[in-house]
């Protein structure tokens, strides 16, 4: 995936990931891991008052990589607890990301499940697929086209299959639809 794709509307990129797959080559050797993207969700920037970078919060040294080019990995810690990735979207300085929120896992299964202690629930969850990937503050601007975290093409999801509703886990704009989930996946992340 080149910065090319990334270098649009956060919602575009948001649909276009269904079924894209995300390629995390292991720390310290532990191997490779994959997963095919089955949920996001698009922020749009200063316009989006769910956004990191909402008009009410500016430009901070939190939020700066939202703000960097199209193509690289925005890495926040929700509540404290769990990384989220989000790829930067359109034009380099304006705040916008997709949310990748769910996985469907391909390969190296028992290394995610290892780093979920044993747990099944392995990446139905932005926090879950993080720590499954091992994916954290390190990978902080990672051009995403790159090891050892690339998103590659995957088989495209039909739009029939193409579910589009309100994002979850947030306050604020809870109404806009800018949630996209690809209805066959059982991996899905819960309300």
């Amino acid at each position: 995936m080149n910065p090319e794709f990334y270098a649009r509307s956060a919602v575009e990129v948001a649909r276009d990931l269904l079924g894209c797959v995300i390629v995390r080559e292991g720390p310290n050797g532990e191997g490779r891991v994959s997963g095919r993207i089955v949920e996001t969700e698009a922020y749009t920037g200063t316009d989006d008052p769910a956004s990191h970078a909402a008009a009410r919060i500016g430009r901070t040294r939190r939020n700066d990589p939202l703000f960097g080019p199209p193509g690289t990995a925005y890495i926040h810690l929700n509540y404290g607890i769990h990384w989220c990735l989000n790829a930067v979207t359109g034009e380099a300085g304006t705040p916008s990301g997709v949310l990748i929120r769910a996985l469907e896992p391909l390969e190296g299964l028992d290394i995610m499940r290892a780093r979920r202690d044993g747990r099944d629930e392995l990446t139905n969850g932005p926090g879950r697929l993080t720590q499954a990937l091992a994916i954290g503050r390190e990978l902080q601007r990672h051009r995403l086209n790159r090891p050892p975290l690339r998103i590659e093409p995957g088989g495209a999801v039909p739009e029939e299959h193409v579910r589009r509703s309100e994002r979850i886990g947030i306050s604020r704009a809870v109404d806009l639809p800018y949630r996209f989930t690809d209805d066959r996946s059982r991996w899905l992340s819960r309300r």
